[in-house]
């Protein structure tokens, strides 16, 4: 098959768009999209390659693969030995460690699948991880691998003619099972390849039904395609669910420009465009690593700028020396293909990642200092962990109706806990005050992770659409069992109306009710529902709620360690007026609740404040008392038990 300058242009388009995404989404929010345009080049190449070979009858699976191997290994793996050798010196033992997880699992080629198992709610941020980008190759592998052995299975029975047919409805019904289950499983479906493989047999499509198009039709292809995919770079944003309906529009505009076959076309044959497609692959490995880098390190926004014009550099440097590298693809038998070398070379950097994950990023090459917060750290996280684990064993709160599955109707408590994650965090600080009034009292947390425990919520990320009924359920539990029972609410109340304070995430709220307008009136919207549930909540049962801990927007256990690396003085606070700026308006919400309904506030800020008069997440002997930028670890929890005694005595 011919050159073809109008594909070549098309990655152009597509990596263009992702760069942008990245290092600034307001620039083109639904960018992402142009990874969805890579699928449908990459299923076009590798019909077209694996259909001559069997018409011919001279296509070997081994080959392909190793041709495959050829063109993604190389920069794949140059990229890796980079960044591990730049974290040696640079990055956390945390951080270091979560890289060699992800190095390994990228040579493995098995990144999309750890992706998808990190998503939980208390996962680290997107742009903490170097390699995330690495998700959609390790999909795209997974596809090489399965679609020749099928199409070579299917020959054995079929005629060729019979086998386009069940590609074409193969990828129709791969698009209606993306469909579906992007709306039941939205992480699954992002990064799996169930939900993409359609969008690479698209591409696949257009390879075996080509149109035979007069020059006047083919620009109207064109552009038509080329209006679908820039529309849906501009219109679609990551507030949509993705893959689902709406990325057959990039998908089939890709579909057209690849039909349209216009070699000769300015928009995708000019000098350009031809140097960025052929560059693309290289600048998409590079280029993500500059943008967590930006965010890492916390640099001007200028650096935007410098590093978009780098990852073109590099990608460039990339290309030119590492991936026109000819490794040998002429191999005769199957011992020949030890003489590989891009498998050596893959193995050798999947170790090297694996063994630095493994050695908890090497943590011994660090002070004891340092490994005493990391040590402490880890234990910390891991009860977050169990936390979400016990949920995920059987009492999935999606299956919360299930009998016997829910803890509050498995016996009677002494205290109840309501609220998200904080929770879940806050509850080891409540017990320790608990058991010092009445060591035999028992208290249940029954918090969800993400979930505000307000009546008629709906959730903005639609993993969590189960809140609605599970609060629900709760409010009846409670009205049913319980009377007189101590109430407490620990939850990240600013999240709900204002989003995340982590960068990129602020002024986007996590829920609504009716509407998800989020204006005054959503605002007042919150307020009466928020009023109303504890109002209810507090007709037979006196309610407590605590009011917000301050939120960091970083990692406090890495920031403290980052601090020690470069041996900066540990100086980690925020100030009253930053924490009360971020709380105003949930501090109107709660005088309102205190003002409507039988509801006591807690205030715990004052255990926080330091010598300065700062409020800070560090003990006073310099360890962290939080797990993550929000999260309390038992530590922040006991440092604020105290606040909770007055309860118990009102009890007596």
């Amino acid at each position: 098959m011919q050159f073809r300058k109008d594909i070549n242009g098309l990655r152009a388009i597509a990596v263009i768009a992702v760069v942008l995404f990245h290092f600034n989404a307001s620039w083109m929010p639904g960018g992402f999209a142009g990874v969805d345009v890579f699928f449908v080049i990459s299923g076009f190449l590798m019909t077209g390659i694996i259909f001559r070979g069997i018409e011919q009858e001279n296509f070997s699976i081994l080959k392909f693969y190793v041709a495959r191997a050829n063109r993604i290994i190389p920069a794949l793996a140059v990229l890796c030995l980079v960044l591990l050798v730049f974290g040696w010196f640079y990055l956390t033992p945390l951080d270091y460690r979560a890289l060699g997880k992800h190095v390994g699992s990228s040579m493995g080629f098995l990144s999309n699948i750890i992706y998808w198992r990190e998503s939980g709610y208390f996962d680290a941020a997107s742009h903490e991880k170097w390699l995330l980008h690495t998700w959609s190759l390790s999909a795209e592998w997974q596809f090489y691998i399965i679609y020749p052995l099928v199409l070579v299975a299917m020959r054995k029975f079929m005629s060729l003619k019979a086998m386009k047919a069940t590609v074409l409805v193969g990828t129709v019904l791969g698009f209606i099972f993306c469909v579906v289950a992007t709306y039941k499983w939205p992480n699954p479906a992002y990064y799996l390849l169930p939900t993409r493989a359609w969008e690479m047999m698209i591409g696949g499509v257009a390879y075996l039904y080509p149109l035979k198009l007069a020059e006047n039709r083919k620009k109207v292809f064109e552009w038509v395609g080329l209006a679908l995919i820039i529309l849906s770079y501009i219109f679609i944003s990551k507030e949509n669910l993705w893959p689902g309906y709406l990325a057959l529009i990039p998908v089939f505009g890709a579909f057209l420009l690849i039909q349209a076959q216009r070699n000769d076309s300015i928009v995708t044959g000019n000098i350009i465009f031809q140097s960025l497609g052929k560059w693309s692959y290289s600048i998409y490995l590079w280029h993500w690593p500059l943008v967590v880098a930006i965010y890492y390190f916390s640099l001007p926004e200028q650096f935007i700028y410098f590093g978009l014009i780098l990852s073109i550099i590099l990608g460039f440097i990339s290309n030119r020396y590492v991936e026109s590298i000819n490794f040998r693809n002429d191999f005769n038998g199957v011992f020949s293909y030890l003489k590989f070398k891009p498998v050596y070379l893959c193995v050798f950097v999947a170790f090297l990642g694996s063994y630095t994950f493994f050695t908890d990023g090497v943590k011994y090459k660090y002070t004891q200092d340092i490994i005493s917060i990391l040590d402490y750290s880890d234990t910390q996280v891991g009860l977050l962990d169990e936390f979400e684990k016990e949920l995920k064993s059987g009492c999935d709160l999606r299956s919360f109706d299930k009998p016997n599955c829910h803890r509050l109707e498995n016996g009677h408590y002494d205290v109840i806990v309501l609220g998200d994650s904080h929770a879940g965090a806050i509850s080891t600080g409540i017990n320790e005050s608990l058991i010092r009034f009445n060591p035999n009292a028992k208290m249940v947390n029954a918090g969800a992770p993400g979930c505000l425990p307000v009546l008629g919520m709906k959730h903005r990320d639609k993993t969590r659409d189960y809140c609605k009924d599970y609060n629900r359920t709760i409010y009846n539990l409670i009205n049913d069992k319980y009377n007189k029972t101590p109430i407490i609410i620990a939850a990240r109340l600013n999240l709900y109306p204002f989003g995340f304070n982590e960068k990129g995430e602020i002024n986007k709220p996590y829920m609504y009710f009716e509407k998800d307008i989020f204006d005054d009136d959503y605002k007042l919207d919150f307020k009466n529902n928020f009023v109303n549930s504890m109002c209810k909540l507090s007709i037979k049962n006196p309610v407590y709620i605590i009011k917000p801990v301050p939120e960091f927007g970083f990692s406090i256990p890495n920031e403290i360690i980052k601090q020690k690396i470069v041996n900066r003085e540990i100086n980690i606070e925020m100030s009253v007026k930053d924490y009360n700026d971020r709380n105003d308006y949930i501090e109107s919400v709660l005088k309102l609740v205190k003002n409507n309904c039988d509801v006591e506030i807690i205030d715990t800020t004052n255990a926080f404040i330091n010598k300065r008069g700062m409020l800070s997440p560090i003990s006073e002997y310099g360890m962290p008392m939080y797990v993550d930028d929000n999260h309390l670890n038992v530590l922040g929890a006991s440092n604020i038990s105290s606040f909770f005694d007055y309860i118990w005595s009102d009890m007596n």
